[in-house]
């Protein structure tokens, strides 16, 4: 079995469905691959085994060889992805940013610390569905990866046949990960939007003298005037009275 993963990392012909990328990095998977690289872009029709319409490009970070060539092996009916290799010389965010991967896939014997710090990172700057295929892992690790935005996290049990049904998983829980997230900002701007609304409305109400009713109703008419939000007019009133040294 590893004599067969050794011949598929050293040569990416070996594996059924993969084809080198126009680099050194990475492997494209198009289907069913023809005997012969000069038929198979001639002529033979590429027919696409599994349609994965969201995971185009794949990062792959692992640099054992053996466990590698089990995560290829399992996406080797996969069709239309590249897959590239992550390079030991630069973080985490730098390589998404050079890959722009839309999944990434980590292996390894045990999480470091520094490779979940730079998950934390990746999820606040540029979130991405991560798979994470360890040997083993404590209790307090598991915990912390899945705190990191990890979607899918698997201990002993990296095998070929796992891959695909885990990159599953992982897309839907990354979904639902991004639809909380999403809903979080949203009722915490709405939240700010509603203070520096009742904050504008106070300072109308006692610079004019008027009561909550006329103070809204200003705010909505200037609003409306400039096709912009209410709370962007409350925003900008608080912040001129700020300038004026009235509100701090």
């Amino acid at each position: 079995m590893w004599a067969r993963c050794r011949e598929i990392v050293r040569r990416p012909d070996a594996l059924p469905g993969f084809r080198a990328g126009t680099g050194s990095s990475g492997f494209i998977a198009r289907g069913p691959v023809a005997a012969t690289p000069d038929r198979a872009s001639a002529s033979a029709p590429e027919v696409p085994l599994f349609r994965c319409p969201v995971f185009v490009r794949v990062l792959l970070v692992d640099h054992n060889e053996q466990r590698r060539a089990l995560v290829l092996e399992g996406l080797r009916d996969v069709s239309d992805m590249v897959v590239h290799f992550a390079s030991g010389t630069l973080t985490m965010l730098d390589q998404i940013a050079r890959h722009s991967p839309d999944l990434v896939i980590i292996a390894c014997d045990t999480p470091a610390r520094d490779t979940l710090e730079d998950l934390k990172r990746v999820t606040q700057t540029n979130p991405k569905p991560i798979v994470m295929f360890v040997d083993r892992s404590a209790p307090e690790e598991t915990e912390e990866a899945l705190r990191a935005g990890v979607a899918a996290y698997v201990v002993d049990g990296l095998s070929a046949s796992r891959v695909r049904s885990v990159l599953d998983l992982a897309k839907a829980r990354f979904r639902v990960m991004q639809d909380a997230r999403e809903d979080i900002a949203r009722a915490r701007a709405q939240l700010e939007d509603r203070k520096a609304m009742d904050r504008a409305k106070g300072l109308l109400m006692k610079r004019r003298g008027i009561d909550e009713p006329a103070a809204f109703a200003l705010l909505r008419k200037s609003a409306m005037d400039r096709c912009i939000t209410i709370a962007a007019v409350a925003r900008e009133i608080l912040a001129s009275e700020q300038l004026l040294g009235g509100e701090e």
